[in-house]
């Protein structure tokens, strides 16, 4: 996926109160803007990491999750050069886009009801948690009627909590024949959200899992299901050292929600 942390590389060297060139140490961004502080750290955090992985650079798509927060915090974090906006509620995301003007990518991160499917068929970039053959089934039904393919991702609860989202592990490869055969869905790969709790040592286990899984559906299918959307503020790290290729970050970027 593009490299938007390249993009925002170049937006933090824009011209700024006459000042150009590379950009200086955090301490400055702070100074100039609290959010392209918050910004370049994450860059540096994310680079760092694909560094060490012995993974090229801009391998990771990070997606700026701004649930709760006013369209005005989508419009700054575009500023910031991150082109690939998160929402967790359909009618968040739709009334945002309705708002907003410049370019940017919509993700669904939390779960679609098939009542709303066809709200998001066509605006998604991305549907990040589809979570069984029914709602993938209505999304099918609807992208066909329309001509469109919509991108999806399998969410899989790799830790087995009963708050979570997602088919279990030990079903997904049959779900998967099934996704395979709707020609209206785009299946690209698949997600997970990591436990709670802050264990970083439990979070890599899901990951590994999730990679494990994606690695035999790949052979099942023959499709190339090239992405992992997995990792968010606590654990994208071990994420992206698992494979990640889309990274789900919220507060890092856009400060505490009050």
């Amino acid at each position: 996926m593009v490299d938007n942390l390249d993009a925002v590389f170049r937006a933090v060297r824009r011209p700024i109160n006459g000042l150009v060139g590379e950009p200086p140490h955090a301490l400055f961004w702070a100074s100039v803007d609290p959010l392209l502080a918050r910004v370049e750290a994450l860059r540096e955090r994310v680079f760092a990491v694909e560094r060490r992985s012995g993974r090229d650079r801009g391998a990771v798509t990070v997606v700026a999750i701004t649930k709760t927060f006013p369209v005005e915090m989508v419009r700054s974090v575009l500023a910031a050069g991150i082109h690939d906006i998160g929402e967790n509620r359909v009618q968040e995301m739709l009334a945002k886009s309705a708002e907003v003007d410049a370019p940017c990518r919509w993700h669904l991160v939390g779960p679609l009801q098939r009542n709303k499917a066809g709200k998001v068929a066509g605006l998604v970039h991305l549907l990040h948690a589809m979570d069984g053959v029914p709602i993938a089934q209505t999304l099918d039904r609807i992208a066909c009627e329309r001509g469109i393919r919509v991108r999806v991702l399998l969410e899989v609860n790799t830790s087995g909590e009963a708050t979570k989202h997602g088919v279990e592990p030990s079903e997904a490869p049959a779900i998967a024949e099934t996704l395979a055969s709707l020609t209206g869905l785009d299946w690209q790969g698949l997600m997970t959200i990591g436990p709670a709790g802050g264990d970083l040592g439990a979070a890599r286990r899901c990951f590994q899992q999730l990679r494990l899984l994606a690695e035999e559906m790949r052979r099942r299918s023959g499709l190339a299901l090239g992405e992992l959307s997995m990792g968010m503020s606590d654990d994208f790290e071990p994420a992206i050292e698992e494979g990640a290729t889309i990274i789900r970050v919220g507060r890092l970027i856009t400060g505490e929600r009050h």
